[in-house]
């Protein structure tokens, strides 16, 4: 089942699944499996979207996107009853009670509640506070009202009309509009003080001030901006998602973002428009405006604005900016719980981001070594599934050439490896990485060539200077966006050869010192020459040193033969 409302045309919609000729196999599969089709006619665009959006709710249709966030958020409730309590509840009961949120934080909410519970008086008791009730006497002052948490009303002590008029107040504050009370606390305040009731003035400045704080802590965008929400969308191949924010008076006082799954190639558009009605219905909003980064098809009772320039186009940017990060922390949490699904979801942004043809679960990499000409060595290391396999990584010895050539020594080692694997029957990497420019994957392809691998193999080269990627044959190199995956893993890559390959370039220097001079005297072993080579660091400084000295670090014989071999050389 798929549903394909909210169109301008329908029948072009419908038939475009039908003459099209489609690459994603979803969609073919979708295709081949439609057997009726049916409509249902509404008045509106925007009628049109909520049928879609109840549609796919009651049905959960197989090929339709599906809304991953199925939490239960806490609302604040204000009761349908005389003297109205006020409490978080998961839970909504239609009884004509008013629901504000939900809060994606229960810290949000909490601190909220708090603050409303320290401005205004409020019964907490489950009383029945009719006026019939009450005239009667069927309840008693409590423990609430000796501590001045509540007003008495149920005994009488404080009319509906007062209590009315404090819930009033709260509704605007959990709205995000805090003027009114401010000013109703700055006019007591002032009226004690002026009464010369410094206490009670005390006492209420301190709810002024935490009013006042808690209003500090929204973010403020601009004034003239209210009662507008902002929606802005991030997606890959798999998933998008949907970034929420609601302005009122000029401040953020709801953000929210909501991840969708997609179940065919749907575009952003799209998604977004579905996502727009689900989140305005699920957080109860009336706004009459949204901001967007793109146009969006909502009907014509919500305007829909794309701000170019100055606080709007900013607030959208923060929007996205949102997205992302829900984003990343989602990618680290699937990393976690679902590894699979982050291999899966790594490889296919390579296979894009790369332009291959297949997937690069195995990627092995080239870097050659040498300082100052000598010892020239290779490293290759390998990536599988985006991970370093240690247990096959590589090094050579270069053979075939004599002097620093980094481009020859390419050519040797991509030969040798290769050459290897095609006589052991092994399997193959999907891609190649050269650590280098145009040159050195010039002599890489080479070797690829003289095996008649060129073309079966994907390979590029890595520049180092400002990481840029070239292909064979194309002068012109590719940039990857430098915050991306795909970048991130060919760069630990190129690092890990490069590491890989200077560890064994030491390795290589230490072990020629050692064989070299000290090694030809006789009675003095590695171990000694270690000693040694640990201390003074080089030959020369060893042939310098005191014979006293070296008596004291490695023993009077072997400190006399360093010195007379030494002593006969010159």
């Amino acid at each position: 089942m798929k549903s394909l409302a909210k169109a301008k045309n329908l029948k072009k919609r419908v038939s475009s699944y039908f003459t099209k000729k489609h690459e994603n196999g979803k969609t073919k599969v979708l295709v081949k499996k439609i057997t009726t089709i049916k409509h249902i006619v509404v008045e509106t665009e925007t009628d049109a979207l909520l049928l879609e959006n109840n549609l796919i709710k009651k049905y959960q249709p197989r090929y339709n996107v599906l809304l991953k966030d199925d939490k239960t958020y806490p609302w604040i409730c204000i009761k349908n009853e005389p003297f109205s309590r006020i409490f978080l509840t998961r839970n909504i009961i239609k009884d004509g009670s008013e629901y504000f949120g939900p809060y994606t934080s229960i810290r949000t909410a909490r601190a909220l509640l708090s603050l409303i519970k320290e401005l205004y008086p409020l019964r907490t008791c489950a009383y029945n506070l009719s006026k019939k009730n009450i005239a009667e006497g069927k309840h008693k002052l409590c423990l609430e009202y000796h501590i001045k948490n509540c007003e008495g009303a149920c005994e009488g002590l404080q009319t509906q009309e007062d209590y009315n008029n404090d819930i009033k107040e709260i509704r605007n504050i959990i709205k995000g509009s805090f003027k009114t009370s401010l000013q109703k606390f700055q006019d007591i305040m002032l009226g004690f003080a002026n009464k010369t009731e410094f206490e009670e003035a005390q006492k209420i400045k301190e709810k002024l001030e935490l009013l006042q704080n808690y209003q500090s802590k929204s973010t403020v965008v601009n004034p003239s901006i209210n009662n507008v929400d902002v929606f802005s969308i991030i997606s890959d191949e798999s998933y998008a998602y949907v970034n929420f924010f609601k302005i009122a008076n000029g401040a953020i006082i709801q953000s929210h973002t909501t991840e969708f799954k997609k179940r065919l190639d749907e575009e952003d558009k799209e998604i977004l428009e579905l996502a727009i009605v689900e989140i305005m219905q699920k957080f109860n909003s009336f706004s009459k405006e949204v901001y967007v980064p793109f146009k969006v098809d909502l009907g014509e009772e919500i305007k829909v604005t794309i701000p170019k320039v100055g606080d709007k186009k900013r607030i959208v940017e923060l929007s996205q900016r949102n997205a992302k990060y829900f984003r990343m922390d989602r990618f680290k949490q699937i990393q976690i719980i679902d590894p699979d699904r982050h291999v899966n979801r790594i490889m296919k942004q390579m296979k894009n981001d790369l332009r291959l043809t297949t997937e690069p679960r195995y990627i092995e990499c080239f870097d050659n070594s040498n300082i100052q000409g000598t010892n020239p060595v290779a490293a290759c290391v390998v990536f599988k599934n985006g991970k370093p396999s240690k247990k096959d990584y590589r090094h050579f010895n270069i053979k075939t050439v004599i002097g620093p050539d980094d481009y020859a020594s390419m050519e040797e080692v991509v030969h040798r490896r290769y050459k290897r694997l095609l006589e052991e029957g092994r399997d193959l990497p999907q891609l190649i990485i050269i650590d280098g420019g145009k040159g050195q994957l010039g002599s890489a392809l080479k070797s690829l060539d003289l095996l008649g691998l060129r073309g079966k193999i994907a390979i590029i080269g890595i520049a180092k200077r400002l990481e840029e990627i070239y292909y064979p044959g194309d002068s012109i190199p590719l940039y990857l966006d430098k915050k991306s995956e795909t970048l991130k893993i060919v760069q630990q890559l190129r690092n890990e050869a490069h590491r890989f390959g200077i560890t064994h370039h030491r390795n290589k220097r230490s072990k020629n010192a050692i064989d070299s001079e000290l090694s030809n005297i006789t009675g003095i072993g590695k171990k000694t020459i270690l000693t040694l080579l640990k201390k003074y660091k080089s030959v020369a400084r060893i042939k310098a040193a005191n014979i006293e000295d070296l008596k004291q670090l490695i023993g009077n014989d072997k400190a006399l033969k360093i010195g007379d071999y030494f002593s006969n050389k010159d």
